[in-house]
């Protein structure tokens, strides 16, 4: 499967350097804001022996049509931002290339954008494309559907600059109705990601933890569910959706 990556912060690089050591996939470009690594190797500037290295572009030298018409791909890998949907979003599902979304906050335009190109492609959005947290989700709301009464509070812990309540955090507090005050939020360091789901009982507690140690667990998480969209048809898909076959099988 060819692969296209938009997005190359921290984040970005992590999950390249995944792809690029997979050999299931093609790593055959990506596309970022800055000019300040144009046209350099994927690979020679992570430092890895890969036979697909791909080149570095950037959105003030390239457009995506002469991208795509150059290098075609049938996946696109979103870690930008919440703009970068518009894009790529359009010629992607014009050419029914699938979207995969780690965007961690959209606003209701954004997901309304992605419903729509769901109707011509495969489009796929977590804000957190980490296998394990999505698991530590799907076990949260099946605890809480067998006590629904329990009290719920979410713990949330970050790196020092990371801005605003984590997009995770968000969504399981309304998986689990949880109001979004109840959050509790940690800044220090250069915690990677950690988030932690308690079930107060009236005589015993339960802790669900998900920790990442490094962003390459983004980067699994993406071949993950790169791997389970290979044969999806168009619409529009979360985790739960990808997860939910294993828990009936």
């Amino acid at each position: 499967m060819k692969i296209g990556l938009v997005g190359f912060g921290k984040t970005g690089r992590a999950v390249a350097s995944v792809i690029l050591q997979n050999k299931e996939f093609s790593l055959e470009w990506v596309l970022r804001k800055s000019t300040l690594l144009e046209h350099r190797s994927v690979a020679e500037f992570l430092g890895l022996d890969a036979k697909e290295a791909g080149l570095i572009y950037s959105t003030s030298s390239i457009s995506m049509k002469e991208l795509l018409d150059t290098h075609p791909v049938d996946l696109i890998i979103d870690f930008s931002s919440e703009q970068g949907i518009y894009t790529y979003g359009l010629l992607a599902a014009e050419r029914e290339i699938k979207i995969l979304s780690a965007i961690s906050h959209y606003k209701p335009e954004e997901i309304k954008v992605l419903h729509e190109l769901a109707q011509k492609t495969t489009v796929f959005w977590s804000p957190n494309i980490t296998l394990g947290v999505n698991f530590l989700l799907f076990a949260a709301k099946f605890l809480k559907k067998i006590a629904p009464w329990v009290d719920i509070e979410i713990n949330e812990e970050h790196f020092k600059l990371k801005e605003g309540t984590s997009g995770t955090a968000i969504k399981i507090a309304e998986a689990l109705d949880v109001e979004k005050e109840n959050i509790n939020s940690v800044r220090a360091g250069g915690i990677v990601g950690k988030h932690e789901i308690i079930f107060g009982f009236p005589f015993q507690t339960v802790r669900l933890i998900h920790e990442s140690i490094s962003r390459e667990a983004f980067g699994s998480g993406v071949i993950f569910v790169a791997e389970n969209l290979k044969n999806k048809n168009k619409g529009f898909f979360t985790f739960e959706d990808i997860l939910q076959p294993y828990f009936t099988a």
